[in-house]
């Protein structure tokens, strides 16, 4: 017996109006087409983005291969391609929506012109004459909308090439968008792009040019891979289910070694802290900046002051859309489950190295923390954790030994110390000053610190009966002064 069908297609209107909301801001949007382009093999795009009022309107236009009537019908028809087909191992898109639901989420009109071999071709979606048309039908439109000719000239002078179009921006010029508001629009994404393409832009193979009104984009590497101050791990290739991924580790270098140029654009489009985390990329184009791929130990991991200098670049095949859960915006991914300890395991050496530059800010430490004499100690109890001085450090015995009389009274004082740590105003002034307070005597000259060293170096031989070099090899082991082995070598005690 066969089993009884009928056809329900979408109505068209109604389906590209709910495709609008998938959620593309414009610089993702404007993402989309370009890797389009780019798959046509473009060397040059430029963005233009023209002010006028409510009709203002926004176009790409690109230098690659082009199209013929039969594929630009094609490229404009949605669920052409279906996502399980196989595709080109350096192709970038996957789901065969991208051209459309990228425009349709910022314009309610989109015209696509291409030319190939001089041939020119027009095809535009007009979301109004779909809602005005008497049935349900897909109209696709052939050439410009009315008056709108003249801005295919840039293409016309082309041999090959393609122009897009985006005219009724009504999620983008809302009621009380002004110039200002374009201006400040351009840079976000220029931003956004300098960071989805720097590898493309970079790559003298790729060699890419990408334009915003004429003005170059440059690349933005989220790796600061050329400073000298930058740690990176070996990378590591991966074999999983989905294919191979590759994973190479950074930290940053601290704010102390970098100027305030390389400083302010190393925080990136969203700032320091936001853009810690996972960088994932299909074919070198920019997936996920930032975050923590729902890794973690027991809870996951979230964007946290600390770490905010770890910085993880991951790549993947596009064979491997599935396995990661890539959705059509390529926003997000998810780890699968087989490589999940891997990545977890490489992200929380990231993070504590990350966490030990943030909080040593940028010194290079050569001893074992263990080895050194700490003035302040960590006791663990049933209640939690509390902060005591260490009555054993050099400055603290020196005081404690010559109290005489005044020993009640110093040891209440050093416990009224240890009970009033400020450990939440500090822990609040890192997070809004966005850096470590300065300790160690790293505010002050080094004068200051000579002088206190001083005074524990003849405590140490004329009290306590110290050689000069054993007083010496006590302070190198010394917080804080083991950062200061200069002046522990020219200390005297004439």
């Amino acid at each position: 017996m066969t089993e009884g069908f009928r056809l329900a297609p979408p109505k068209a209107a109604a389906m590209i109006e709910a495709l609008r909301g998938l959620g593309y801001s414009t610089a993702a949007a404007l993402a989309d087409i370009i890797d389009n382009s780019i798959a046509a093999q473009a060397k040059h795009i430029n963005i233009s983005f023209h002010w006028a009022g409510k009709n203002s309107r926004i176009s790409i236009l690109d230098d690659g291969n082009g199209m013929d009537a039969v594929h630009l019908d094609k490229a404009m028809r949605l669920g052409e391609k279906s996502p399980l087909d196989a595709r080109d191992p350096h192709d970038l898109g996957r789901y065969g929506l991208g051209l459309k639901t990228a425009s349709f989420s910022q314009s309610r009109c989109l015209t696509v012109a291409s030319k190939k071999d001089d041939s020119l071709t027009t095809l535009r979606w007009d979301l109004d004459v779909l809602a005005q048309s008497p049935d349900d039908g897909w109209r696709l439109l052939e050439g410009t909308t009315p008056g709108s000719e003249n801005y295919l000239s840039p293409l016309q002078k082309a041999k090959n090439g393609t122009f897009v179009l985006w005219e009724k921006l009504d999620r983008i010029f809302t009621p009380g968008f002004t110039e200002q508001h374009l201006l400040d629009l351009i840079d976000g994404v220029e931003r956004h792009l300098a960071m989805v393409f720097h590898r493309y832009i970079s790559s003298l193979r790729n060699n890419l040019r990408i334009t915003i009104n004429g003005k170059p984009v440059a690349p933005w590497d989220p790796f600061l891979s050329s400073h000298t101050s930058t740690w990176c791990s070996p990378i590591e290739k991966i074999t999983y289910e989905g294919g191979t991924a590759e994973i190479q580790c950074f930290v940053l270098p601290h704010k102390d070694r970098l100027d305030t140029k390389t400083f302010e654009s190393a925080a990136g489009p969203d700032g320091w802290t936001s853009q810690q985390g996972f960088y994932v990329y299909r074919n070198e184009r920019l997936l996920v900046a930032g975050g923590w791929l729902g890794l973690g130990h027991g809870r996951t991991w979230t964007r946290e002051e600390s770490h905010r200098l770890a910085r993880i670049r991951l790549d993947i095949p596009n064979t491997a859309d599935a396995a990661w859960k890539i959705d059509i915006r390529k926003s997000k991914a998810r780890p699968p489950a087989s490589i999940r300890p891997k990545l977890t395991r490489l992200a929380e050496d990231a993070r504590s190295r990350a966490r030990r530059v943030f909080a040593h800010r940028g010194q290079k430490v050569s001893y074992k923390k263990e080895s050194l004499q700490q003035a302040w100690v960590t006791e663990k109890f049933s209640g939690g954790i509390r902060y005591r001085l260490d009555e054993n450090h050099p400055a603290i015995y020196a005081v404690l030994e010559s109290a005489g009389n005044l020993l009640p009274q110093i040891k209440a004082m050093l416990r009224i110390v240890e009970e009033t740590v400020p450990v939440q105003r500090i822990w609040l002034d890192t997070a809004e000053e966005k850096e470590t307070p300065r300790t160690e005597f790293l505010a002050h000259p080094q004068e200051q610190v000579a002088e206190v060293l001083q005074i524990l170096f003849i405590d140490l031989t004329q009290r306590r009966g110290k050689s000069p070099l054993q007083a010496k090899q006590m302070l190198s082991q010394t917080v804080p002064f083991q950062n200061y082995p200069a002046l522990i070598a020219s200390l005297s005690d004439d």
